[in-house]
This record gives structure tokens, sequence and C-alpha cells, in this order.
């Protein structure tokens, strides 16, 4: 590293002002800052808060996905390979399959290695393609306005992918995240002065322009001759027989985006955001509860037409990208509530929003998105709720004292 270090500083010369490509100096200091600590010093006394800077939190943000990328690897070619293996012979027409019967593994589920690598031929190219395209609208942006490139959008490029499924065209993961990062972010200002998480703006914006590729049955299998429901789908469907086990739920080996499927590896990320102090247990919890007072609530109330009625708590947490939410995505420092309390009513909404847009509507079975998308808007109003209680009390102690 401290060869790339010199590397570095010999060519920052070319990036600073006068220099032949003083134009690309926010691309240079975000490469530089990804790598290192910035060099930067204060001039007169300094006052330190906390430890915990932008890139420390982004990156322990990424640690705690790291158990999602894996299952997201393994499920994804997992799903593929049982669905190859229920077919008289290997359907053609995809370059993964290409590539693997190019280097003899083959596509038996039973092993693991070869269901990583399936699943890693559709994760790694989406993600790149994120990187890449997110990437010049960040640096874009940060030329224009002549500051520098944020590290969050290193976690936003993650988690987009993680959230798509996994024979999504890559026209429309480029456009996805355009649409999440320009009308999502940068409309707003730019990093910390948008409303909306931009990873879910660009989700939601593939699901309504394009509802065949993200809502349909054909793409939770990456693989073109098969079809098959998710399995939240499939219980808002009474003519679909439900045929996966909550154990399978939970750890993640069921069809749905990437990354969203398994409940474990969420609560493992959960637990490194939460030690650290990164994410925010307040929200994760009252999400939870809101989600469990309104799903009984409808168990209670029952219907005979609407299955979904008699969906319960535990099916609720494990199906339809619930738990990775209420982990990664409701927490978002910058689209979520920011006070104490304010944090358990913004939480609360989210939980009952889901189970409410899950079962009186199931043309939108997953409902997590929404439900996140909706609390985003309502967060200031709520912060703003508490922060004038906040200060009535404070005045009427000063009045009274």
């Amino acid at each position: 590293m401290e060869a790339f270090r010199k590397f570095l500083n010999k060519q920052g010369k070319h990036f600073h002002k006068g220099g032949k490509l003083e134009k690309l100096y926010y691309l240079f200091e975000a490469i530089d800052a990804f790598f290192y600590s910035p060099d930067k010093v204060t001039r007169s006394t300094s006052h330190i808060r906390d430890v915990m800077d932008l890139k420390r939190m982004m990156v322990t943000v990424m640690v705690a996905l790291v158990p999602a990328i894996a299952v997201a690897l393994y499920n994804t070619g997992l799903q593929a390979n049982l669905a190859i293996a229920g077919l008289s012979t290997v359907p053609v027409g995809s370059w993964q399959r290409a590539v693997i019967s190019w280097l003899g593994i083959g596509f038996n589920p039973q092993n693991i290695w070869a269901n990583i690598l399936h699943g890693a031929l559709y994760f790694f190219p989406v993600y790149i393609l994120t990187l890449a395209v997110g990437g010049f609208w960040e640096v874009l942006f940060a030329s224009v306005r002549k500051h520098e490139i944020n590290e969050g959008f290193f976690v936003t490029s993650l988690l987009f992918p993680l959230i798509l499924p996994p024979s999504i065209p890559y026209w429309q993961v480029a456009l996805g995240i355009s649409f999440g990062i320009v009308i999502g972010k940068e409309v707003f200002g730019g990093v910390g002065m948008n409303i909306l998480n931009p990873a879910l703006v660009g989700r939601a914006f593939l699901f309504f322009a394009y509802p065949a590729q993200i809502s349909g049955d054909k793409v939770w299998v990456a693989v073109d001759s098969v079809s098959r429901a998710t399995p939240l789908a499939q219980l808002a469907d009474p003519l679909l027989q439900f045929g996966t086990s909550w154990w399978d739920a939970f750890i993640g080996f069921i069809p749905g985006s990437m990354g969203e499927t398994s409940t474990l590896a969420c609560l493992i990320g959960a637990a490194i955001l939460i030690y650290t102090g990164v994410g925010s247990w307040r929200i994760i919890l009252s999400v939870l509860l809101g989600m469990l007072a309104t799903s009984l609530l409808f168990n209670v109330i029952g219907s005979d037409t609407n299955p979904m009625f008699q969906v319960t708590p535990v099916w609720h947490l494990v199906l339809g990208g619930f738990a990775f939410g209420a982990v990664f995505m409701a927490t978002d420092p910058v689209s979520a509530a920011m006070t104490e309390k304010g944090k358990y009513l913004y939480g609360f909404l989210i939980g009952f929003l889901v189970v409410l847009i899950r079962v009186i509507n199931p043309a939108f079975p997953e409902g997590m998105m929404l439900a996140i998308l909706f609390g985003n808007v309502f967060a200031p109003i709520i912060d703003r709720i508490f922060i004038n209680a906040n200060i009535k009390r404070r005045q009427a102690r000063h009045v009274n004292g």
C-alpha cells in the first residue's frame, strides 16, 4: 500500500488547481479518500465529538451487508440450478450458463461452489454496472457543484443490486440507478439533502415503469424457461400452491431479489449495525412491533376471500424482504427520522404500512419498498412534531422557573 500511496501523491499534481486534469480533481479525491484517511488538518483548536466519521460509518454498513451478499451469491445460483435440474435439457441463450459449461463445473444444486459461481455471474455484473453508472452521475454532479464525492454512494451501489431480481436486463439496471441517484438524491442537493432512499427510488421507478420485469413471476429465477412466483406472491394468490418451509425462508433459500431473501443474514447485519451504533435499534424494533401489531389485528379480523389476512407475523418476518428493509433501508441516517422519539413512530408507521399494503392490496405483495418510501416522506413531519413538543416543554419550564 505504500507504493500505491506514493503513486497517488505523484499523480496528485495533475488533478490540483492548475493541473491538466484539474476538472477531474473530485474523482481523484474520492479514490484517495476511499483508500486512505484525509491528510487535511485543522489550523485551530478542534473539538472531537465522536470517532465515527462518514467513511467508518459507510464501511461498517458494507461489512454488515457481507452476510446478505454471501447468501445472494449462493441462493441465486441455487435457485437457477434447481430449475435447470428439473428440465430435460439445459436451456441455452445465457452467457452465464455458457461460462459455467466452458469451465466444466456443471449445474448441480448440491454443489456449493457451483451455486456460488452461478450466482456470482448474475450478481457481480449488476453490481459493477451499478457502480459504473452511478459513479458517473456522482462524479458529474460533484464536478459541476465543485464538492467532494461522498462515500455514501458506495453503500447505495451495493444496496441497489441486492434488491433487484437476478435476471433483470442490464439496461434497466443502468436506468434504475440513474433515476435513483439523479432524481432521488441530486435534485435535492446531493448527499444529506435527499428525503428518500436513493436505492429504493431507483427500485420503485423500475417497479412502476417495467412491472413485467420487476413484479412478474419469470424474473425471480435466473432461467429463461422457468416461471415461478415468490413465496409471498404465492400466499396472495389462492390459485397458487404454497410450498415453502419457514426454515428455508428464514435462511434465504427461496426465490426473490438477490440479497433480500435471508432473514438470518439480515439479523447478523443488524447485530453489527446496532453494536457499532451505526444502525438505530429503535427503528428496527419499532418496525417489527408495527408489523406484529398490524398482522395480529388482521389475523383476528380474518377474511373468507383474502388469504393474506391469515398470514402470521412469523411469515411476514421472513418473506418479501421485510428484514432487509427494516435493517438496511429503514435505518438510512439521511432519509429516516432523526429524533429519538420520532424513530419509534417512524418505524412503527413502516411496520404498519407494509402489512397494510400486503394484505389490503395484494397487487403489491412485497410491500416493504412502498412502506419505507412512505415512511421517508413522513419522517420530516414526524421529527417536526417532536421538535416542536420539546420546544414547548422547554418554554414552559422557562416560564415556570
